[in-house]
């Protein structure tokens, strides 16, 4: 029987501004969504000048329906949203932000922290919530690393992030079905592919990595047929994510706003142009103001 190629995503540079660039796998033309995850963008390594540093800041910003996914490789962010918090991001931990019916937030930079271990490096999601739960309480937690499960083989090493994959279960809450997992592989190891989900993806963050014959480079995203099968094999060092879960349904993106409901994102587009979302109780005095085009699709 032939095997399904995975469907290949090539990312979109995209420039946030002062030296900050993000490649954009998610949402893309062949594949708008994987399972719940329809937003991934992978930031840097970057490391700013100390006088470009505040410059290069995410000034508050609103959110709906939407959880977001944090997760650094390398650096340090501060984190304050609006409902009081103050989180230090640093490499390793899961910062899971639940917008629901609405969320504001920053991410700020300090010099040199924000730049250790070789620059800032952030991989972030948007996870869709089910409708159900599209406008739920807004919500943030912060899960240290050593609170991940980690598993560790000959060339291997993976933590989950956060679902339940390969045996491990995450303890950050999440509201629908979906595995996502970081791995390190040393040349010649094999990663085999998760099952249990609809829709699966590996992101190669670093390095390249093969699979059934084909070889895939840094910033490219597999997206696995359904019946795919075998294992993912690193001819030299490889940083893979790997991502996924049960599909929720079509969702409509402008900018920052995820919604099932056309209606709900032209309601959250008011809301924000008329100062109707709160601000960070600590960080309210400069904020990003409605895009007249979405950043993305």
């Amino acid at each position: 029987m032939r095997k399904t190629a995975p469907t290949l995503i090539i990312p979109r540079a995209a420039d946030l501004g002062h030296g900050l660039t993000v490649r954009r796998l998610l949402p893309a033309a062949a594949q708008r969504s994987v399972g719940p995850f329809v937003f991934f963008d992978h930031a840097g390594p970057v490391t700013l000048a100390a006088q470009d540093t505040h410059a290069a800041d995410v000034r508050p910003h609103p959110h709906i329906g939407l959880a977001t996914v944090s997760y650094l490789l390398s650096g340090e962010i501060i984190h304050r949203d609006s409902l009081g918090t103050l989180a230090r991001i640093q490499p390793g931990a899961v910062n899971w932000m639940t917008a629901g019916r609405g969320i504001t937030h920053s991410e700020r930079f300090e010099h040199p922290a924000s730049f250790a271990g070789g620059g800032l490096e952030l991989l972030q999601s948007w996870v869709a919530l089910p409708e159900a739960l599209e406008e739920c309480e807004p919500a943030f937690a912060h899960t240290p690393a050593d609170a991940l499960p980690v598993q560790e083989s000959t060339g291997l090493w993976l933590r989950v992030i956060a679902g339940t994959v390969y045996g491990h279960t995450s303890p950050v809450h999440t509201l629908s079905p979906l595995f996502y997992v970081h791995a390190e592989l040393q040349a010649d190891a094999e990663l085999p592919l998760p099952t249990g989900y609809r829709e699966r993806a590996a992101y190669v963050a670093r390095g390249a990595i093969e699979h059934e014959g084909a070889r895939y480079t840094a910033g490219q995203m597999l997206v696995f047929a359904p019946d795919a099968t075998g294992a993912l094999t690193a001819p030299s060092p490889a940083t893979v994510m790997l991502l996924g879960g049960e599909p929720l349904g079509a969702r409509h993106l402008f900018w920052n706003f995820v919604s099932s409901r056309k209606e709900r994102i032209e309601q959250a587009k008011a809301d924000w142009a008329a100062g109707r979302f709160a601000l960070p109780p600590d960080d309210h005095d400069e904020w990003i103001a409605l895009p007249e085009k979405p950043a993305h699709g």
